[in-house]
């Protein structure tokens, strides 16, 4: 027997790709059915990046919530000098932490305006 024999790979690169691809897609579908019926909270999503948010946009994650499109979207993240289109996994920790306890705030009816110090140390990170 050839105790140096590769492994084959399942099949051409491109279906692998495909294959992957729509498993992300699905499961970021059912991520934004979970939050759009609040069985998941957004702030959670951000904390923990699953695989599946890791490569989404912030922007996408806040619209799936119930009454948020792009304009509240907008707003809440000119509050802290981020991009819509900044991916979750690429997030700093204290970028996650208080876009976390922004939208805290706003789920327990308060206003999520950036203290100056927040937008200040967010620009440094």
């Amino acid at each position: 027997m050839n105790a140096t024999a590769t492994f084959a790979p399942a099949g051409p690169q491109y279906m692998r790709a495909l294959e992957r691809a729509n498993q992300v897609r699905l499961a970021r579908a059912e991520l934004k059915r979970r939050v759009a019926t609040g069985e998941s909270h957004v702030a959670e999503v951000i904390l923990e990046c699953p695989w599946e948010a890791e490569s989404m946009a912030v922007a996408d994650l806040l619209t799936s919530q119930r009454r948020w499109g792009q304009t509240r979207c907008r707003k809440f993240l000119a509050q802290v000098p981020m991009s819509e289109k900044k991916t979750i996994g690429s997030m700093t920790d204290r970028q996650r932490r208080t876009l976390a306890a922004m939208l805290a705030s706003a789920e327990r009816g308060r206003g999520w305006t950036a203290t100056p110090w927040v937008t200040d140390t967010l620009t440094r990170a």
